[in-house]
């Protein structure tokens, strides 16, 4: 037999292998930038709301456990958790005293062992929230910064003194004046507070503080969790000279709160000193001011984050409306800019907004189904990582707020008395407070039809949903055709077809009004996604042969098939 010469044999399986990449998808993303986290459908818990184990009104961990089947059966791969940590709970748990405890309401740690052991045990992995932009003032650093100025602590936390005047004017999100900074007497001094007057915030300028941080981290991350979501950190570096900003700058506050001072460095040094060294994924929120911004936030060769959770899309919905014209414009433009670089998540949705079927779809009964399906098939067909919020699976609407005593958001409740003071109509600040409330977004998971939706044997921290006796699990796991069981089957669709997760976006029929079509392809496979956001009927020019198409997933039984949508409809096609 003759010699085989075995360079001949290289080459050949090189060109062999080469092959095999153009025809497998999966092999081909091997061979480039998978990661489990873009990959991932990560699911958010508003741990108060979602089940109540010993009845006194509030969701906890032991709750959760209970429930890990369920959210197991949605097919997600991660859990995103809101803030568990001890706090006195001023804005519900983002007011931290005590970044190594549990809150006693929640659970204690052996709760919070049990649950990551019941989640991993499942596949499924867990991102924690971490709050460390501001802390809880009942925090032992604020404690001892506040005592003297002289405290080791003093400069974990932002102080002017008195003596030097007033401070510049910063604007406070949740403070009932919108005044940042608060005055404390036992050492005649003012601390800065973006958010509320018991969340003073963080001076990550102090490098003690930022390995506080950083073992604090750690600490979580030998427990084994997968991941790190980090608070409002576009704000946490800050130019402490406190410089004077123009007159109105509170209508573009980002503009000069976000992406500031040493932000980047802090981050470099975090990820040396805390992601390099764990298999976690980290988010940041917010996305800073530009495109710029948000890459120098999450390329892969800046080693800070893995993704941005950028907010100008989630932020159109308005109490009179939103154009749709515009909301293609910036979904497309955001995946423009990452298209060949960085990465995104994709959301309508958190515990910091309303529900999305209520901003964005239709909540009236004959319509909610087939724009909550609508909704979730776009967070599921987009590039980036979805992140969708409990709920939302059942198409959950709006809490059905009558009065402000119906509210619990520190947020809602203290723009209601600045409105108040200033003179403002009550009536009108109410209504839009009805829509867009933080607290529509935390009302309890609505299981089944029983007194308080089987959310609690108690008392509700907050009033249970308007619709909770036909909207809710049990009812919808019996309806093949529910919002449950289609969201079940769209995220079974996004993890078959990995076009879904990293295939090239085109926006199609840019200029309708009403729809909103696209094209996702990968490696020769082509999805067409069309959407009708109206409550009409609504046709779509997308100039692709619809013929020979193939309908993979539709919110109708009988889905269209030329181009002609229903009132919300969203189908899924194959394109050959």
């Amino acid at each position: 037999m003759k010699a085989v010469n075995p360079l001949v044999v290289f080459f050949l399986l090189i060109a062999l292998g080469a092959c095999k990449s153009e025809n497998n998808t999966q092999d081909t993303m091997s061979a480039s930038d998978r990661k489990w986290w873009k990959e991932a459908v990560i699911y958010q818990i508003y741990p108060r709301s979602f089940q109540d184990s010993d009845g006194d009104g509030v969701g906890d961990l032991k709750g959760i456990i209970s429930r890990l089947d369920y959210i197991k059966s949605l097919g997600i791969d991660a859990v995103w958790l809101n803030p568990i940590y001890a706090s006195p709970n001023d804005d519900n748990g983002y007011d931290i005293s005590d970044y190594r405890s549990i809150m006693a309401e929640f659970g204690t740690m052996q709760d919070f062992d049990a649950l990551l052991k019941g989640m991993h045990d499942r596949g499924i992995k867990l991102v924690m929230d971490v709050v460390v932009n501001h802390s809880s003032d009942e925090h032992e650093w604020f404690k001892q910064s506040r005592s003297s100025r002289t405290n080791p602590y003093r400069d974990y936390y932002h102080w002017w003194p008195a003596e030097q005047g007033t401070p510049p004017y910063r604007y406070s999100l949740f403070d009932v004046n919108h005044d940042a900074w608060k005055y404390d007497s036992l050492t005649d001094a003012y601390y800065l507070h973006y958010f509320s007057r018991k969340q003073p915030d963080l001076n990550w300028e102090n490098p003690k503080l930022r390995q506080e941080v950083y073992d604090i981290m750690k600490f979580w991350a030998d427990k084994g969790v997968d991941g790190f979501r980090l608070d409002a950190f576009q704000f946490a570096a800050k130019d402490t000279t406190f410089p004077v900003f123009p007159k109105g700058y509170e209508k573009n506050f980002t503009q000069y709160y976000a992406m500031q001072g040493n932000l980047h460095e802090y981050l470099k040094e975090m990820n040396r000193e805390v992601f390099s060294k764990y298999d976690v994924m980290s988010v940041a929120e917010g996305a800073g001011n530009t495109f710029e911004d948000a890459h120098n936030l999450v390329d892969a060769d800046r080693n800070e984050l893995n993704m941005a959770y950028a907010f100008e899309g989630v932020d159109l919905a308005k109490p009179e409306g939103y154009s749709v014209l515009k909301f293609k414009e910036v979904f497309s433009r955001w995946d423009s800019s990452f298209a060949e670089k960085g990465w995104l998540a994709i959301f309508l949705a958190n515990h910091d907004q309303a529900r999305m079927v209520s901003r964005f779809g239709n909540d009236s009964p004959a319509f909610r189904a087939p724009s909550s399906k609508m909704l979730s098939t776009f967070i599921m067909t987009m590039r980036g990582t979805p992140y969708y919020y409990y709920g939302d699976e059942l198409g959950m609407t709006n809490g059905g707020f009558e009065r402000i005593e119906d509210f619990r958001d520190i947020q809602t409740l203290n723009e209601f008395e600045y409105q108040k003071n200033r003179g403002a109509d009550m009536a009108e600040v109410l209504e839009r407070k009805q829509f867009e409330s933080r607290d529509n977004g935390r009302t309890p998971f609505q299981w089944d039809a029983t007194k308080n939706a089987g959310f609690t044997k108690g008392t509700p921290w907050i009033k249970v949903g308007p619709n909770y006796q036909t909207v809710n699990a049990a009812a919808e796991e019996k309806d093949p055709n529910s919002c449950l069981n289609y969201f079940r089957a769209l995220v079974k669709l996004r993890k078959d077809n990995l076009a879904l997760v990293y295939g090239d976006y085109t926006l199609l029929d840019k200029d309708n009004p009403d729809t909103y079509s696209y094209t996702r392809e990968l490696d020769g496979k082509k999805f067409l996604i069309m959407l009708n956001f109206k409550g009409t009927p609504a046709g779509t020019q997308t100039g692709l042969d619809l013929s020979k198409a193939k309908v993979i997933l539709g919110n109708y039984p009988q889905p269209s098939t030329d181009g002609r949508l229903k009132p919300y409809e969203a189908v899924v096609y194959e394109i050959p």
